[in-house]
Order: structure tokens, then C-alpha cells, then sequence
């Protein structure tokens, strides 16, 4: 008799688990507007979601804490004229978001560790140089202040977010509408899909595609591709009878996929969340109930299916959790942040294990909040690995730090070359700007405690009163 040989692999029996309804965020207005975006961003100490927002954009910033009801009232990150359509933490700075919108511009937030109590209104930096939307946010993954952003007008800038100035312009590569821009591990390279149905790796400081596929998925749905760890990419996509596909490329051999994984007929697009550490792709599509997930190994057929977490709602949007903001000590691999149409909720994926203690099989050093290289330094030529942490002794977000904006002498220097940039309150440095924001809070702090003590003294008169008139 021959016996079935079982494929050996820690992550075979990973599933997946939604929190308890306590630990839901309820009562949120996630935005209607119509773009494949994730609508989500997380980081270990924030959750950021898209909201529906009257005569503007905006979207609202959470302490991962506070779960339960989300008072009506909660402020919002307003500043956009139009939509917003992305949302991206920084990676080496978890109070700093960027936000990019329909009104064509990008803007940089600071967001503060207490809860504010008003709106905020004023980002750090406001940057100007597309002339259509802007639908794609990326920041670099190793390299200090370095964004990335793709515009209806097919245009890709990177901007040096610590100064403003737009650092690179790709507007000759893209013939049409990008649906995705992705960085490698190191931030050397980009990987891009078009509405021209061609996936394409380029070298932005060379501003030169290094390697191109076309119709690396014959359907007419939009693609969307991420890097593996080794360097290897993975498209998601449709046949030409809509059946949805994930396929793993070589860059230095793109005539036919390593694996091609066809899954089933939906319209939904797949947007791909890699972990580099567990080498697991998971795949959620938009209006499914569903996440799919993936290993992807050097062993044929090099893609293989683990396992599918089902719900009853669709998902309108998914954050993804940075791996420094599990919780190791219940072998978590992954955490997703649903989002429904009034509630965003999360979801845990566990290896399960019998023992307590620290699996550093699951656990090799990650990326960590420091940044490798400084923005010139990229620029220049330069190129580091990410600077990793071990997770051990768990994770703790280090102290609020300022992103701290620093112009140019335009006496001794000529205007870069490329978009121009525009700054808005924040033109003064962001410690001025940050003083200023909070004198405001502290003096209408003041005037809500002045209140409660006018009206805790008419309520000790009142009382007096009753006393007096009971004797």
C-alpha cells in the first residue's frame, strides 16, 4: 500500500478567528466612494479608516484601545477638498500618516498620543505636483521620510516628505491608470500594474523598466501585484472566463509563472497581504466574506493552499497589522481589521501550539520602527536591508516623535526640478505649529473646566436652598 506523504509545514493548521464583539470598533461610517483601495491602515498603536465625510474627505484615527462605540462626535483628520482614496502609516514613525485624495494632492499628518478635541485640520506638510487624483500611497520601507504616490494622471512621484520637495517623477513609463504600486524588501526596485494589463518592474532612480509581462492574467479586471521576500512577485488577477487567479512570477524568466493558482468566478478584486516572515500570501477580496491563504515555498508547486477564514459579511476594506504589533504570546501570524459598513473588525490569525513559551520558529527578527538609510542616501544610489528588532520580549512602540520639516535656503539653492510643492499651516517648523495646536486645546480645556465650575456652583446653591427649606 502506498501511504499519502503530508506536505511538512508549521503554518499547515494556521486559522483564523474574529474577536469578540467587545473588541469590535462600532458605529463607524465607512466611506462609499468607489476605488480598490484597502479604505484601512494599522499600525500597533493606531487604526485608520476612510470615513463618509459632507464637503470633503476624511478619516478617522483610533487608539487600537479604545473598541466598543465610537461616539458620533469622535473628531476626524479633515484638511481634503475631495474624497479620500488611500491611506498609509509610516513605517518608522507610528504617529505619522499620509493621506492621498480625489482633490489631487497628498497631505502628511501628525497624529498626537492623547485624543484630541476638535478635528484636525492642519497637516504637517500639504504635497502638490499630480494634476489628476491621487489613489496610491506607499511609503519606502527602509529609507527615512521617502513617499511614494500614483495619480490618475499616471504619474508616479517620490517625495521627500522631510523637506517637501518632490525627489523623483516617473511620468513617461505608465500609458494608463496605475491600480498598484509595491516596493521590495530593500526599496531598490517597484513593481507596478496598469489598466494596460502590463505588470512591470522598474528601477526608479534610473527611471527604467527593468523587466515587463503583459497580460500576466488574460481577464479584463484590474491586477495587482506584491514582492515576495526572494525577490519573486505575485499577481492577482482574472482569466479570460473571470475566474479569479494568483499567479508567482520570476523576474528574470517572466514568459510563463512559476505557479498559477485559479480560484472562483467573482468581481471582486484580490488585494494581496504578503508576510514576508511566514512567506504567506493572504488574498481578500472586495464584497467577499472570505480570506484566502497561500504558502509560498522553493518546492514545487511552490504555491500551496492553507486554509480559507469565512464570515457572514462582506468586507468593504482590510487593514493589516505590521508583525511587531502582534500579540507573540498567543502565537499570532497575522491581524486583519474588517471593515463592514458601520464596524470594523478584527481578525486573528494563530499557529496553534501547546507551549507558553517564545516560538522563534515563527518569530525571526522583523522590521523594526528605525529607517536604514536617510532619504539622500537612497537617492543617491544607496541601498539597505531593513534594519530588524526580535520580538521576544514583545514589542513596545517607542515615545511620540515629531516629523519635523525642514526647508531649503531658496537663496543659495535652485527650486528642484519636477512638481512643485506647497506647504500649508505647517510652513513654520512643525514645533511652532504643534505649540500653537496646543495652546488651542489647553484654552478650550480651560473654558469646558471654567463651565463645569460655574455649573457645580449653581448646583451647591440649589442644594443649599433644598436644605434650608427643609429646615
Amino acid at each position: 500500500m502506498s501511504r499519502r506523504v503530508v506536505r511538512q509545514s508549521k503554518f499547515r493548521h494556521v486559522f483564523g478567528q474574529a474577536a469578540k464583539a467587545d473588541q469590535a470598533y462600532e458605529d463607524i461610517r465607512v466611506s462609499k466612494v468607489t476605488w480598490d483601495s484597502a479604505f484601512c491602515a494599522v499600525n500597533p498603536k493606531f487604526l485608520a479608516i476612510i470615513v463618509e465625510a459632507g464637503g470633503g474627505g476624511a478619516f478617522i484615527v483610533l487608539p487600537l484601545a479604545k473598541t466598543g462605540r465610537v461616539d458620533k462626535n469622535y473628531p476626524l483628520v479633515t484638511g481634503h477638498t475631495g474624497p479620500v482614496l488611500d491611506i498609509d502609516w509610516c513605517p518608522h514613525n507610528d504617529n505619522v500618516i499620509a493621506s492621498a485624495s480625489d482633490d489631487t494632492t497628498v497631505m502628511v499628518w501628525q497624529i498626537p498620543d492623547y485624543t484630541p478635541v476638535r478635528n484636525i485640520t492642519e497637516p504637517v506638510i500639504t504635497l502638490e505636483g499630480h494634476s489628476k487624483r491621487v489613489g496610491i500611497l506607499s511609503w519606502h520601507p527602509t529609507a527615512r521620510n521617502v513617499l511614494l504616490s500614483a495619480g490618475g494622471d499616471n504619474v508616479i512621484i517620490i517625495w521627500n516628505v522631510g523637506t517637501g520637495e518632490a525627489l523623483l517623477s516617473l511620468d513617461d513609463i505608465h500609458p494608463d491608470v496605475i491600480h498598484s504600486v509595491c516596493w521590495n524588501s530593500n526599496g531598490s526596485l517597484l513593481a507596478t500594474t496598469c489598466k494596460d494589463k502590463t505588470l512591470r518592474i522598474i528601477d526608479p532612480r534610473k527611471s527604467q523598466v527593468v523587466a515587463e509581462r503583459a497580460r500576466p492574467h488574460e481577464g479584463a479586471r484590474p491586477l495587482r501585484a506584491v514582492f515576495t521576500a526572494d525577490g519573486k512577485l505575485l499577481s492577482t488577477g482574472f482569466s479570460r472566463m473571470s475566474e479569479r487567479q494568483l499567479a508567482l512570477w520570476d523576474p528574470n524568466n517572466f514568459e510563463e509563472p512559476v505557479a498559477l493558482q485559479e480560484m472562483d468566478t467573482s468581481n471582486g478584486v484580490l488585494l494581496p497581504f504578503y508576510d514576508p516572515d511566514s512567506s504567506i500570501v493572504y488574498l481578500c477580496g472586495k464584497g467577499d466574506s472570505s480570506i484566502r491563504y497561500f504558502e509560498i515555498t522553493d518546492e514545487p508547486p511552490f504555491v500551496h493552499y492553507l486554509n480559507t477564514f469565512s464570515s457572514k459579511e462582506p468586507q468593504r476594506g482590510m487593514g493589516f497589522m505590521p508583525k511587531r504589533g502582534l500579540d507573540v504570546s498567543k502565537c499570532e501570524i497575522a491581524r486583519f481589521y474588517k471593515l463592514h459598513e458601520r464596524k470594523c473588525e478584527p481578525i486573528v490569525m494563530t499557529v496553534p501550539r501547546k507551549s507558553d513559551l517564545f516560538q522563534d520558529d515563527l518569530y525571526p527578527d522583523t522590521p523594526g520602527p528605525e529607517p536604514a538609510l536617510e532619504a539622500d542616501e537612497w537617492l543617491s544610489g544607496q541601498d539597505a536591508e531593513p534594519v530588524l528588532i526580535s520580538l521576544k520580549e514583545g514589542y513596545v512602540p517607542p515615545k511620540h516623535r515629531e516629523l519635523r520639516i525642514t526647508k531649503r535656503n531658496i537663496l543659495d539653492a535652485r527650486p528642484p526640478a519636477g512638481p512643485r510643492r506647497s506647504q500649508s499651516a505647517s510652513d513654520s517648523p512643525l514645533s511652532q505649529h504643534t505649540l500653537e495646536t496646543l495652546q488651542e486645546e489647553m484654552k478650550a480645556l480651560r473654558e469646558r473646566v471654567q463651565a463645569q465650575e460655574e455649573r457645580i456652583t449653581a448646583l451647591e446653591n440649589m442644594l443649599c436652598e433644598l436644605v434650608e427649606g427643609t429646615d
